[in-house]
């Protein structure tokens, strides 16, 4: 800054201490302490913002008496109060800061400049902006279109929902929930969440009455988390479904080694149940037995890659047995759910949580349900006693939960995002797509069977399907690498071999993605026959190359398989996309 154009005011230390310069907003200001004033310690006094200082006079800034003697005649002087203690103000007559306006004095003047400033910074797109990170995007929005999306837990959004999460509801911060607020101006927020909570309950059919529900988790693992800290204290007893057996992590999750991996089970003590593993079904009658031994006092059922249907009436018999809440996590079937395409979770559970996106196709996110009013009779342990008039109590202690205990402000853009979603998940239409999802899935699992393709069950209930790659000689972490050079997603998991032994050799295969994009029966065949391949050129691979698979990518087989599948993909609309 040019010291010519810099103002003499100065604000110093008059006291005989000697203390160092205190920096504020005008660099040729010095702070001085009125020369009657000690410091306590010689520590350096930190920066002062100038809204601390305070005006020693009523009324607008004033000179301190004339008629007070002063060291310097050439000196003007203002006194304040700075936390407490007495500061003069100096300022010498021939300043330049007394003949001509403040820099910022200047700008003020000006309105055009700051709105011509603020269109510069505000009104770029994201290629002038930032044109690295547009490059990025651009690149990701060409492998979505040019490749075939088989992750189960991905969806492709609408325009609708991306214009949401992309709007100006992202500038406003909403702590708290509609009506009870920690900030202003949140009337319009308000409508939006109401709404969405409106909408959450009729797309699954609940009464308010009888059902509440939050939309503010930022995902469902902090939904899940949200549920467990709200209900129980810590070091209390969870139970849900082996994460090697299809169950999540969120449930709580134990390497082999006993490392605890997820903070279910580093601030809870969790214990799972298991699929049979000659089956792959879940084993209910185990089940019921390490329950009535273990009393949880929250049992979840839900999982991330269990491809059958659940069985809620038998999980509420074995949670009233053991005395525990009975939640869902429909992350998986949501869509399903809604659109009363798989076994209904509310008729039976206390508590569901779900994801936003996967088969729900909405933003990224979580929500929870919860009951509310009272509860069905009860029969205590003297059987000639009912409880009656007993009123659920999850609303207020998960509403506490989300926030302020684990979450700050909510995505109000994601919010809207949801309501948008949740508006679609109530139409015809959409329940039209969900029973498309569960065709293509078992068109799917049938044409890779009848490749002699080993499917865990031996086929699927839902939107997804576990392959078995062992018999091949793969591991999925193999599989899913080759299917990527081919531009195919899946994603690998562990999976119990018939003797109980943890393998790492399945993948995981969904239909909802492509089914967005207008995929029907047929083409999910011609995927079926895509994915055989890459499961041929992996095992050849394999024998050749032992697991490093670096050096095949340009290889004929691969380049071969990966154009025809940018072909087929291409063919397909993407939704939102302008390609």
């Amino acid at each position: 800054m040019d010291r010519a154009a810099q103002s003499d005011l100065s604000l110093g230390f008059t006291s005989p201490h000697a203390l160092p310069r205190i920096p504020i907003a005008d660099d040729s200001i010095t702070l001085q302490i009125d020369s009657s004033f000690r410091p306590p310690s010689s520590n350096p006094m930190p920066p002062v913002p100038l809204q601390l200082l305070e005006q020693r006079f009523d009324g607008s800034r004033a000179l301190v008496d004339k008629d007070q003697d002063f060291d310097d005649d050439d000196d003007q002087r203002e006194e304040f109060i700075l936390l407490g203690q007495p500061l003069k103000l100096k300022r010498s007559r021939g300043s330049s800061s007394m003949r001509s306006p403040s820099p910022c004095k200047r700008f003020a003047a000006d309105p055009e400049t700051r709105r011509a400033a603020v269109k510069a910074w505000g009104d770029q797109s994201l290629s002038e902006a930032d044109p690295e990170i547009h490059d990025f995007m651009e690149k990701e929005k060409q492998r979505q279109f040019r490749g075939i999306e088989l992750i189960a837990s991905e969806n492709f959004v609408c325009r609708a929902v991306m214009e949401a999460l992309g709007s100006h509801l992202t500038n406003k911060y909403s702590e708290g929930i509609p009506g009870a607020r920690y900030y202003t101006g949140n009337q319009y927020i308000d409508q939006i969440e109401i709404l969405c909570q409106e909408r959450a309950l009729q797309a699954f059919g609940l009464h308010p009455e009888h059902w509440g529900v939050n939309v503010q988790p930022y995902s469902c693992t902090s939904a899940n988390f949200a549920v467990f800290s709200g209900l129980l204290l810590p070091g209390e007893r969870i139970m849900g479904l082996d994460s090697p057996s299809g169950g999540h992590m969120s449930h709580g999750y134990y390497t082999p080694g006993g490392k605890k991996v997820s903070g279910a089970s580093i601030f809870f003590e969790s214990f799972p149940y298991k699929v049979d593993p000659r089956t792959g079904y879940i084993d209910y009658d185990k089940l019921e037995e390490k329950a009535l031994d273990y009393r949880p006092k929250i049992l979840i059922c839900g999982g991330s890659s269990y491809p059958r249907d659940w069985d809620f009436p038998r999980f509420r018999y074995v949670a009233d047995k053991c005395g525990a809440v009975l939640m869902f996590d429909m992350a998986q079937i949501s869509g399903l759910v809604a659109a009363k395409e798989s076994p209904n979770p509310f008729d039976y559970c206390d508590i569901v949580t779900s994801t936003t996106h996967k088969s729900l196709r909405g933003p990224r996110g979580g929500i929870i349900f919860y009951r509310r009013g009272l509860k069905g009779k009860k029969q205590s342990i003297n059987l000639n006693h009912c409880e009656t008039n007993i009123q659920y109590d999850f609303e207020e202690k998960i509403n506490f939960s989300v926030f302020p205990s684990l979450q700050g402000g909510p995505h109000n853009n994601h919010i809207a995002a949801l309501a948008i979603a949740l508006k679609q998940a109530a139409s015809p239409e959409y329940k039209a797509y969900m029973r498309q999802v569960k065709k293509n899935a078992k068109a799917l699992a049938s044409a890779l069977i009848s490749k002699n393709c080993k499917l865990v069950t031996n086929g699927t209930d839902n939107h997804l399907m576990l392959w078995d790659l062992t018999p091949l000689g793969l591991t999925g972490k193999v599989y899913e690498k080759v299917c990527e050079m081919c531009h195919i997603t899946v994603n690998k998991v562990a999976i119990f071999s018939e003797n109980g032994v943890i393998s790492p050799g399945g993948v995981r295969i969904g239909s909802p993605a492509m089914t967005s994009r207008g995929c029907l029966e047929s083409d999910f065949e011609t995927m079926a026959e895509f994915l055989y391949r890459a499961a041929l050129i992996a095992s050849a691979a394999q024998r050749e190359q032992g697991k490093s698979l670096k050096s095949i990518y340009h290889c004929k087989d691969i380049a071969d398989l990966r154009n025809q599948v940018e072909a087929f993909a291409s063919q397909f609309a993407m939704p939102a996309f302008d390609m």
